[in-house]
Parts: C-alpha cells; sequence; structure tokens
C-alpha cells in the first residue's frame, strides 16, 4: 500500500514537471552543469525529450561558455590504467564541491588529442582520427590522412564562431638538413608540415610547410578564433615566438610577446584567462612562475603580469621524481591549467599531480580524487551533449 502511494506521487511530481511552461523549464535547465543536466533527463519523459533536441543543446553550450563558470576537465589516465578517462567539474568549486567521474571506457585503445566546445579528437593505434562526444558516446572517424598515413602528428581541434565550422589541424615536425658549403658540416633548419580538415569534407587539404618548431603543444589555446602554440627557433635556446593560426584565414601569424621575455627569461606554456590569451613565463635563475595575461588581443602593451607561483613540491611524487624535481628546474615541470573564479591556480606538476595555489595566503594544497592515476594527461573540456551538424 505504501509503495503504491509513493508511485503515484512520482507520477504526479512527472505530471506537474510536464505542465511547466517551456521557456521555464528551457531558462532552468539549460544553466545546469552537465552532471545535473543527465540527472534532469530522468525527472520526466518531457524533460528528456527536450534535453536531446539540438536548439536546447546549442543553447546550453552557449550558456555554459557566457556565464564564466569554472571550468571542467577531461584526465586521461596513461599509468597505472591506461586508457581510462575521468570527467573532473569544479563549476562548484567556490563551494567547495569538485565532481569527478569515470567516463565509460571505448572499444579500442583510443589517445585523447584535443578538446573543443565538448567534443573530444582522438586517434587510436592504426592512427585513425576521430571525433566524439564521450557523454553521448557519438563520434565519427575522420578521413585518412593524406599525407604520412601511417603518422599521426599533432593534432590541434578548433572552432570558428563566424563560419560555423569545425577543423582539424595536423603539424608534422620535420628536422631538414642542409649543407652550408663543401667545406663545412650540415646544419639542420626547423619546420613544419601542416595539413587541415574541415569537419564535413570528404579529403584533408595540404597547407605545406612553416618555419616553426612548435613546443609544449598540449599547451595550446584558443582565443579570438584562433589557435596558439609556442615555436622555438632552434633546440639551442630557450627564447619563444608565440605563433597563431587563424581557422578562418587558414593563415600563421606571429602574436606580440610581452616585455618579460628576454634571453633569460621565457613563455613556458599558453592558456586562457578569463577569455584573454596568457600564459606562463619562468626566469633561469628564479623559482617562481609567472602568469602573464593579454588583456587587448594583439596588442603588446595590453601584456600584464597577474602574479607569479612559488616553489612547492607535491607530496604525491616519489623520492626518486622530487630529487630529480629539486635538482633541476623545478619550474620547467609546472603547467598553470586555469584561473579559478575565486582567485585561485589550478596547477599541473609534471603530469603527475594536480595542486591548487591560494594567492592570497600564497598556500598549496593537493587535489585528488578516487582512482586518481600516478601519470596522465589533462586538458580543459567543457562538459556538453553538443554534436556535429553539418
Amino acid at each position: 500500500m505504501k509503495e503504491g502511494k509513493l508511485m503515484k506521487k512520482g507520477k504526479a511530481a512527472a505530471n506537474m514537471m510536464d505542465r511547466l511552461p517551456r521557456e521555464v523549464v528551457v531558462h532552468i535547465l539549460s544553466r545546469l552543469p552537465l552532471p545535473s543536466l543527465l540527472n534532469s533527463k530522468l525527472v520526466c519523459r518531457g524533460w528528456r525529450t527536450l534535453i536531446r533536441d539540438p536548439f536546447f543543446i546549442s543553447k546550453h553550450l552557449s550558456n555554459l561558455a557566457e556565464a564564466g563558470n569554472d571550468p571542467s576537465f577531461i584526465l586521461e589516465s596513461n599509468w597505472p590504467i591506461p586508457d581510462q578517462r575521468h570527467f573532473i567539474d569544479f563549476f562548484d568549486h567556490s563551494e567547495g564541491k569538485v565532481i569527478s567521474k569515470k567516463l565509460p571506457s571505448s572499444p579500442m585503445p583510443m589517445y585523447l588529442a584535443d578538446s573543443c566546445n565538448g567534443l573530444l579528437c582522438m586517434h587510436d593505434t592504426s592512427r585513425s582520427v576521430y571525433i566524439c562526444n564521450p557523454f553521448t558516446r557519438l563520434y565519427i572517424e575522420l578521413p585518412k590522412l593524406i599525407k604520412y598515413p601511417t603518422l599521426v602528428g599533432n593534432l590541434g581541434l578548433g572552432f570558428h564562431q563566424k563560419t560555423k565550422e569545425y577543423k582539424v589541424i595536423q603539424i608534422v615536425f620535420r628536422r631538414k638538413l642542409r649543407r652550408v658549403d663543401s667545406s663545412t658540416t650540415s646544419t639542420t633548419s626547423s619546420e613544419s608540415e601542416v595539413q587541415i580538415l574541415t569537419i564535413g569534407s570528404p579529403s584533408w587539404r595540404d597547407l605545406g610547410t612553416i618555419p616553426y618548431r612548435f613546443i609544449h603543444l598540449k599547451t595550446k589555446a584558443l582565443v579570438n578564433g584562433r589557435l596558439h602554440w609556442l615555436s622555438k627557433p632552434n633546440r639551442y635556446t630557450t627564447a619563444s615566438l608565440l605563433v597563431s593560426f587563424d581557422l578562418e584565414t587558414e593563415q600563421f601569424q606571429e602574436v606580440p610577446k610581452p616585455d618579460c621575455c628576454g634571453s633569460e627569461r621565457c613563455l613556458r606554456h599558453l592558456m586562457v584567462v578569463r577569455g584573454c590569451l596568457s600564459a606562463g613565463a619562468f626566469h633561469e635563475n628564479d623559482e617562481r612562475v609567472e602568469i602573464w595575461v593579454m588583456k587587448e588581443y594583439g596588442a603588446k602593451e595590453s601584456w600584464i603580469k597577474e602574479l607569479s607561483i612559488g616553489r612547492y613540491m607535491p607530496p604525491t611524487l616519489t623520492q626518486q621524481e622530487s630529487r630529480h624535481f629539486i635538482y633541476s628546474k623545478r619550474n620547467l615541470f609546472v603547467r598553470v591549467l586555469c584561473v579559478l573564479k575565486n582567485g585561485e591556480i589550478l596547477l599541473e606538476y609534471k603530469s603527475r599531480a594536480l595542486v591548487i595555489y591560494d594567492p592570497q595566503h600564497e598556500t598549496f594544497k593537493e587535489f585528488t580524487f578516487p582512482e586518481m592515476p600516478r601519470w596522465f594527461k589533462i586538458i580543459i573540456h567543457v562538459g556538453s551533449l553538443n554534436w556535429l551538424h553539418h
């Protein structure tokens, strides 16, 4: 009898939710973080149908971008259990809550390359490239590469708001030998070969070679419709160039760097801070990592140093790793992932540990979650039900 009453109450609540005005439901649900949105599909049939609607999915993605919430990430395990991915959501971090969710395993070994608008770019061991949504589990295999079909270079995925096109770019670094004259030894020049695919097109296009050797490609930043990387002229210098690729015009261009960059200080990695192109810089004789932000895109004078972060040793690094960390340039192993809404900084140490730094109190706190791997790759990923509509 009691069970029957509960079932009636559940049906009555579902019916009441179904009778809410559609615009009210859309306004509420489109502002939820993805884990809460997925739970909302279970409330009633009407909500489940709405949440699957492409218009609603687009609005949810747009609201996430405009709200300025704390980011979410995909963390891919490299060891001890490879090919395992977790979704980490800092949406409620200001209230002391962080969601971690283990994602379903893929049917074949896959490797994470990039993320954009809730979509992942991945490749498998046979060098096939895929676009997938880890929550809906929808995926497509991209056309085979026209050049170096057995080699997957560094992949980047981007979306241009004006053209509404998703593009995948592949960059393959080639060291080119050249002899100066008969009496001198050969030297090498750095160049990279570039291919691009507009998703929905039947084949890749060859964009030729560029005189750049991109470094630390996992720190690519997408800002203002352009992908950004750091490039080194050669392996003998610490100086770096800041290079952009316009997803609309498909042209490469150098971006002005802050004046902090000299012979002893250089940009080490890129990120996006409050929508602005930003970089982590280190000094050869200093253990601090600096965060520089370009307040007005393209304007050299708009670069400002927001803060600097001192030395820290995460407890989870093993004794052997710690020794190596101490006697090497420590700041080379620290990467700034993002600046949270409350001003705290999320840091990655040597792909082994995540740390939250509080600049106000200058304190460090290691971040862990159940089943956290000891070696991983992490990228920012917007949790969304978004999919490709050609």
